[in-house]
């Protein structure tokens, strides 16, 4: 094969690199040595000779000779320049396994040309082979095999030869697929002696293994013996017969077996004693096995004396052993149910069904027998594995045997406490953990004696009650295992209880989880209570359904829109948590998670957004300005009631009243001695006319210093609505309101204050009666009057003042207490502020001599002018009751004139006021 390779290559390149001149193809060059298989890690060297021609043609010597490895070009470090022709290159410790080595030469110093190649191939010679060892299997030619040694990367030939002693057989050739091992064509022959060896051979070598020599019956493997049957015996439950049928070498060589059982679950083989089998049988009686117990077997056999190998295995075969008494009692246990009956007790008597190898065979039933203390018994039969009866509060004490086809069980004891039993003793330090797949349970015994354990337990779910299962420990063992089918990722709650001969003890309860898992669900977090800064979160715990585990701790994630995710850790067994430092009016989002031993889960995403003023800040802002609004009220109130008196001059001016005006109190035709402090001059109070005249200084007219002329009235008569003051007036206080205006210019520019008003008071009699006496008094008030009304139906003369034949026409009045009726003697039309405690006769007198001239002004039309005078009355009256002083207006006072020569007054301009007479 490599040879044809080399001649392949060598063509190519023969056809590649010669020139054709019509006649034969001449390679310009050729490589020595031709042969190119070489040892791996040898030094190999090649050299590659021009022929003349080529060298004439393409002008070019071994200078222009280099190499390469397919396409990769030997450095030049390698070549050696013969002579002119000849050119070589050395590759040294080899390692190339199959590559194209070329000879290439450069013509005209630019242009690369292949002038000759070969193919290197390279590898090791084959190892000596080794455990060379045949096998006669029964009914079949012998076959060897040999372990061939190392790789050697080339084609290598193994061959099996054979021979005895005096003859030699066909050589065996080992195919390309298993070159390791060969069968003969040749039928064994027995009890002759047979020599064998192996050959190998390739490119680089040939060797040959050592020789073995052996009788072709000591390399024999039998066929497998064939089970006829597996039977019991009903004289001993623990016992079973096998028999089989043995190959037909048996009978002429001796064989011995191996005989292997277990029970039909077991995953493990019990093999009967070696010298129990070591001759030459049919049929085999295994002991010591297990009443009403399924076991499986199977059988091998070989040449008694070792030589050779091991049949194969039988075809497994089964069979039962017969039934026993029961080898252990049962396990017992009782609970007590609730009852309504006063002085007895449902109780449950409940034990297990003892496993097969307990049974012995197959359990026909139960008896249990319940014994008061120190009373008669009772027994009951039972299929079941559960008994309810009734029992009063007394103590008992029950026993259960099993019973089967060949007899009954030991008696399991257990004792009924009475109802008052108080238990003590508990076990201590109780654990429970997962091992192995199951679940182990662990605990310290008590100081106590103790006759078993039992242990309880039940998965906890929300969905579900807990619905116990039980087993029996003996009272040595202190670790178990549950032997029940439990699930992974249930919570299972485990109770402990020790029973003593009195009865048993407290017991001790515990939580596991066979295998724990990231719970199924996380817990869904809401806000219990949000403020300005902080914010309570609320949780429930995770359903113990989906809790697949213990929850180690809960993990808080909070976040604002931009803001970092802060994780926070809690404690599993808190249901709140309050975050602080939260930013005012700002959302977050919310995530609790929930972590077990094996991983956690998160819950759902819970938004809420913190206020812009915390519980109570905006009461602290706003109560405290209500307060203080409410206590500025309260003390502009204060003020103004403290100062109304200043308030109300300012904003209501005090308009005088005329029925309180002193002017009703004087009179100069009365004297002072008439003023009494006591007795009123007038009782009834009745003043009917008011008059009001306004003197306005004329500039265009000249004067006097101390005397202006008055004109005439200016004004005419007009409604006083317009004109009255606004406090203690109203429409029936109203009047018409002649003026007397003086056009003096010096006296123009003053304001309202430089008119002076003045009243005029008459007294006048009931019915059209003449008073006695009038009276003239100044009004206290600097304000000006109310406008009169004017009444003609009342204008009428009244007497003559001082006796004189003058009769005074009647003048414009107000109306006074419109609002009363006018013929009521009680109540006075004008109530009189103070009345003057006494007046000397000098201040009358004064009075007396202000009183109104007979000068009359020139008329006006058909009317009269009416002048007054301001005249202070501090000095003509004392202070009254009340320590006042009263000051009085200047009343003018239209003297009663006759026909012929009315009377007037000029009014003055009096520094200490008064009238002074003209």
């Amino acid at each position: 094969m490599f040879t044809l390779q080399t001649w392949i290559v060598q063509a190519l390149f023969i056809f590649l690199t010669t020139e054709s001149i019509g006649e034969l193809i001449v390679p310009c060059a050729h490589i020595h040595p031709e042969s190119s298989v070489v040892q791996l890690g040898s030094n190999f060297t090649a050299v590659c000779v021009l022929k003349e021609k080529c060298m004439n043609d393409y002008h070019v010597t071994a200078n222009e000779i280099f190499w390469k490895t397919g396409r990769v070009t030997v450095p030049y470090e390698q070549y050696a320049v013969i002579n002119r022709t000849a050119s070589s290159v050395t590759f040294p410790n080899i390692t190339l396994i199959n590559a194209l080595l070329t000879c290439n030469i450069r013509m005209f110093g630019q242009i690369n040309r292949s002038v000759y190649g070969i193919r290197i191939i390279s590898g090791l010679p084959p190892e000596k082979p080794k455990n060379l060892s045949c096998i006669v299997n029964e009914g079949k030619k012998m076959m060897c095999q040999w372990d061939p040694g190392r790789e050697t990367h080339l084609e290598t030939n193994y061959t099996l030869k054979s021979e005895w002693a005096t003859e030699k057989f066909d050589d065996c050739k080992a195919k390309r697929d298993t070159p390791t091992s060969c069968t003969v064509d040749y039928p064994p022959v027995y009890f002759v002696n047979i020599e064998v060896w192996v050959e190998a051979e390739n490119a680089l070598g040939k060797v040959a293994s050592d020789h073995i020599n052996f009788d072709p019956i000591d390399k024999v493997k039998l066929n497998p013996p064939h089970i006829l049957s597996v039977n019991s015996s009903k004289e001993l439950s623990s016992i079973l017969k096998l028999t089989w049928t043995d190959s037909r070498f048996k009978s002429f060589i001796t064989l011995k077996y191996d005989i292997q059982y277990r029970t039909k679950d077991a995953s493990t083989w019990n093999q009967v004693p070696p010298e129990d089998t070591s001759s030459t049988r049919s049929s085999f009686t295994v002991q010591d096995l297990k009443p009403f117990t399924e076991y499986v077997f199977r059988i091998r056999c070989m040449k008694e004396d070792g030589k050779g190998y091991w049949s194969d295995w039988s075809e497994e075969a089964s069979g039962i052993t017969y039934e026993d008494r029961p080898s252990k009692a049962p396990s017992f246990w009782y609970k007590i149910e609730p009852s309504h009956a006063h002085g007895t007790r449902s109780v449950q008597l409940k034990w297990k069904t003892l496993p097969p190898f307990e049974a012995n065979g197959k359990i026909l039933d139960y008896e249990v027998t319940l014994t008061k203390w120190k009373s008669h018994s009772q027994n009951y039969t039972v299929k079941d594995t559960k008994l309810t009866v009734n029992l009063t509060n007394d103590r008992y004490v029950a026993t259960l045997t099993a019973r089967n086809l060949v007899g009954k069980s030991d008696a399991s004891v257990l004792t009924i406490p009475a109802w008052d039993f108080q238990a003590t003793h508990p076990v201590t330090n109780l654990k429970a953990f997962p091992k192995d797949n199951v679940l182990w349970v662990e605990w310290t015994a008590p100081d106590e004696s103790v006759n078993r354990y039992i242990l309880e337990w039940c998965v906890l779910s929300d969905k579900s009650p807990c619905i116990p299962e039980w087993q029996q420990e003996d009272g040595t063992v202190h670790r178990t295992y549950l032997r029940g089918n439990l699930v992974e990722k249930k919570c299972y709650l485990i109770t402990v209880t020790p029973v003593y001969d009195d009865g048993p003890g407290s017991p001790e309860h515990i939580k596991a989880y066979l295998k724990q898992a990231a719970p199924s669900k996380g817990p869904t977090v809401r806000t219990k209570k949000v403020g300005k800064n902080e914010a309570v979160l609320e949780w429930d715990h995770l359903p113990i359904d989906a809790q697949n585990g213990f929850i180690r701790n809960y993990t808080i994630f909070y976040r604002t829109v931009i803001g970092n995710e802060i994780a926070v850790n809690v404690d599993s067994s808190h249901t709140e948590y309050t975050l602080s430092s939260l930013t005012s009016d700002t959302l977050y989002m919310v995530r609790m998670a929930a972590y077990t031993d094996e991983g956690g889960k998160d819950g759902p995403e819970f938004t809420f957004t913190t206020p812009k003023f915390a519980q109570g800040e905006i009461e602290a802002i706003v109560v405290p300005v209500c307060l203080a609004f409410l206590l500025t009220t309260l003390l502009g109130v204060l003020f103004c009631f403290n100062k109304r008196d200043l308030i109300k001059k300012h904003i209501w001016p005090n308009v005088p009243d005329p029925s309180k005006s002193h002017i009703a109190q004087w009179s100069p035709h009365t004297p002072p001695r008439h003023f009494n402090s006591k007795d009123q001059m007038y009782p009834d109070g009745n003043f009917t006319d008011v008059s009001v005249v306004e003197i306005e200084a004329n500039d265009k007219k000249p004067f006097p210093d101390d005397l202006k002329s008055l004109d005439l009235f200016k004004k005419e008569k007009v409604n006083t609505e317009g004109h009255s003051s606004g406090i203690g007036g109203s429409s029936c206080m109203s009047s018409s309101r002649p003026s007397i205006s003086s056009s003096d210019e010096n006296e123009s520019a003053q304001n309202t204050s430089s008119t002076v008003q003045y009243s005029t008071v008459v007294h006048s009699g009931y019915r059209h009666q003449v008073p006695s006496v009038q009276v003239f008094s100044r009004s206290e008030s600097t304000q000006p009057l109310l406008d009169s009304e004017e009444r003609p139906e009342d204008l009428q003369l009244v007497d003559n003042v001082d006796g004189s034949d003058g009769i005074l026409p009647r003048q414009r009045y107000f109306k006074q207490n419109c609002s009363q009726h006018e013929t009521s003697p009680d109540i006075s039309h004008f109530e009189r502020s103070q009345q003057v405690s006494s007046v000397n006769e000098e201040d009358f007198v004064r009075l007396k001599q202000q009183q109104i001239s007979d000068h009359i002004s020139q008329p006006y039309g058909s009317g009269k002018m009416k002048m007054f005078q301001e005249v202070p009355a501090v000095d003509a009256f004392g202070p009254g009751i009340e320590g006042q002083v009263e000051r009085f207006e200047t009343v003018g006072m239209e003297a009663a004139v006759d026909e012929g020569m009315p009377k007037s007054y000029l009014p003055q301009t009096v520094r200490r006021g008064g009238y002074m007479p003209q």
